[in-house]
């Protein structure tokens, strides 16, 4: 066919549910338009009847396309091939293309077929059929407010089995404490659902406008706890751990291989400040990342030597010069922190860890006035969800702080803040977490309180409670007991290992904590115990009550002692499920219960 003689062809989908008389059922057909002409025949085609796999509204439609797509072999028979090929369509089904793509034809169905299908898709909804938005909504709902309980019955469980274990048990890890209702409602919330990654104001997501009210307002109430100027200091409440908190300060302030000197572990100090094992292995990113130096206390006294403190600062001269500790129970010398601190011109950072609260609750000497930068958990003695916190110095240094000051004169600004920030988000973390910063928030507006100095005064009264009723049993504890919330139970005049009595109370329901002592071979098999006063002070113990807690350790010591005299010092049968059973563990273990179970727990019903 020459170019010239081309004819166009239009096609037509009629719905026949109006031309009943043309067709027996509701199939729709397609029409040759009567424009087009067979170039050597000159018949018409007739109509072919098409059927949709499935109907759904009456169409009509026409497409124009050139006979390029659609040929129609002429001869003298071409009327009755079209009808020939037409029933065997009809019959068997047949396809043809039209602009590239397949159309496929379905010969009619007849009444007993299609009363059939028809009874079958009134049972069986379509695939295609859409679900109505209240079915949606329920749907969303048998999901989204299934209860833990039915949703994961393990689970729920194991968490009923903890809240026991909670409420029928002595906590004296000085780690630990109990929040209020308040906070965990806050930690369950539909924040979390809620990705903020950067600062308030600065948010890489947008929709972050009511958590940045959050995390504005946290950052508030963390200065006012602890009486600071918003001149001179900023905070960041971002940080998932003190662990964290701590590692951004020294990413952002320090380069890979630069020297951080803290507290030595066994004498009190944390891992996060740099620690080596006896081995030289480092077991701690600081450690991994930076080069660190540890100072020691006095193995007389328990205390820290200040003068070997300064001797070491001056010949290691590190960068970072880090007070604070996991177990020391003394007040800290800030001062003296800082003067040797600004002999070499070093960053003076405080982990207030375990000792926030009663800094907030001016029952400890506070940091703020000689430091640079406060890191601390959230937890512990501040009641609040876990996580951690940095308070960093802003605003123009001040002239002089020491001898050999190289931070600059009183035209130079303070440039944590910066850096800190980055560090935190996003050179180590990414978003916040804002059922965290919620709860915190709650937590930090209880240390304004009146109510909390006085819960802070009464940790303090039984913390010294508890140190008087061991003294009197001839327990030696390092330094000879305490300024604050804990104290370090040194077991070696029992012959005990930390670990071996930190089993025995832990059958009979205490809980304590192993811990080295400052002159022990490590960490692995460590001769003490650290005892805190919190949580136990959190479900309305006095000091008498803490007098009795003292009887239950001595007795747990005994015992303990007489295992360990049985099966060993390495204690492996104390290790043995079957020692539960025994007679002096079951009859200590069902007092400790008696004794717990009087006290009310917070936030939950037990």
């Amino acid at each position: 066919m020459s170019r010239a003689s081309r004819s166009n062809v239009s096609l037509s989908f009629i719905s026949h549910s109006s031309h009943r008389k043309q067709l027996s059922d509701d199939s729709i057909s397609f029409q040759i338009d009567s424009t087009f002409v067979n170039t050597n025949s000159r018949h018409l085609v007739s109509s072919v009847p098409l059927q949709l796999m499935e109907q759904q509204t009456e169409i009509t439609s026409t497409v124009d396309f050139t006979d390029q797509q659609f040929q129609h072999q002429s001869s003298n028979e071409d009327t009755k091939t079209i009808t020939n090929e037409q029933q065997q369509q009809e019959e068997n089904g047949d396809s043809f293309r039209v602009l590239g793509h397949e159309l496929h034809l379905k010969r009619p169905r007849d009444d007993k077929t299609s009363e059939s299908s028809s009874s079958s898709s009134s049972s069986t909804p379509s695939k295609r059929c859409y679900q109505t938005l209240e079915s949606r909504r329920q749907a969303v709902r048998a999901w989204g407010n299934e209860s833990l309980q039915s949703a994961d019955p393990d689970v729920f469980r194991m968490l009923e089995n903890e809240k026991q274990r909670q409420y029928k048990g002595i906590e004296l890890i000085a780690s630990e404490n109990f929040v209020c209702k308040a906070v965990m409602e806050a930690l369950g919330s539909h924040v979390t659902n809620k990705y903020s990654e950067g600062m308030p104001g600065a948010r890489y997501y947008c929709g972050n406008q009511y958590i940045d009210e959050i995390e504005s307002l946290c950052c508030q109430r963390a200065l006012a706890a602890f009486q600071l100027d918003t001149d001179n200091w900023g905070v960041n409440v971002q940080p998932y751990s003190c662990t964290s908190a701590n590692f951004a300060v020294y990413t952002g302030l320090l380069s890979p291989g630069d020297r951080i000197m803290g507290l030595d572990t066994p004498s009190g100090g944390h891992t996060s400040h740099g620690y080596y094992t006896p081995n030289g292995k480092k077991v701690s990113g600081a450690s991994i990342f930076f080069e660190s130096l540890s100072y020691k206390v006095d193995p007389k006294t328990g205390v820290v030597d200040i003068e070997k403190l300064e001797e070491r600062v001056l010949d290691f001269h590190p960068k970072i010069l880090i007070c604070g500790g996991s177990s020391y129970p003394r007040d800290w010398e800030y001062a003296k922190f800082r003067q040797i601190a600004d002999k070499i011109g070093a960053v003076l950072m405080c982990d207030m860890a375990q000792i926030s609260g009663l800094i907030a609750a001016k029952e400890c000497a506070s940091p703020f006035e000689f430091c640079d930068i406060v890191t601390s958990t959230t937890h512990k003695s501040l009641r609040g969800p876990r996580g951690g916190i940095i308070f960093y110095r802003k605003g123009f240094k001040p002239m002089k702080r020491g001898i050999l000051l190289n931070q600059g004169d009183a035209s130079d600004k303070y440039d944590f803040e910066e850096k800190i920030n980055f560090a935190v988000c996003s050179a180590l973390q990414g978003g916040p977490h804002n059922n965290h910063v919620a709860a915190l928030a709650i937590a930090l507006k209880q240390l304004a309180t009146p109510e909390y100095k006085a819960y802070m005064q009464q940790v303090k009264k039984n913390a010294q409670a508890l140190a008087s009723t061991l003294l009197r049993r001839n327990c030696k504890l390092v330094t000879g007991g305490t300024d604050n919330h804990l104290l370090l139970w040194d077991l070696r005049n029992f012959g005990l290992t930390g670990k071996n009595f930190e089993k025995v109370c832990a059958m009979c329901h205490i809980t304590v904590n192993k811990i080295p002592i400052f002159d022990d071979h490590g960490t692995m098999v460590p001769c003490g115990v650290r005892i805190g006063t919190p949580a136990m002070t959190t479900r309305g113990c006095l000091e008498s009550d803490f007098e009795t807690m003292g009887d239950f350790l001595f007795r747990a010591a005994l015992i303990a002692r007489s295992l360990q005299r049985e099966h060993g010092k390495m204690g492996k049968g104390i290790m043995k499920d079957g020692l539960e059973n025994h007679k002096n563990i079951v009859d200590l273990r069902a007092q400790v219960e008696n004794f717990a179970t009087q006290f009310a727990m917070p936030g939950q019903e037990v």
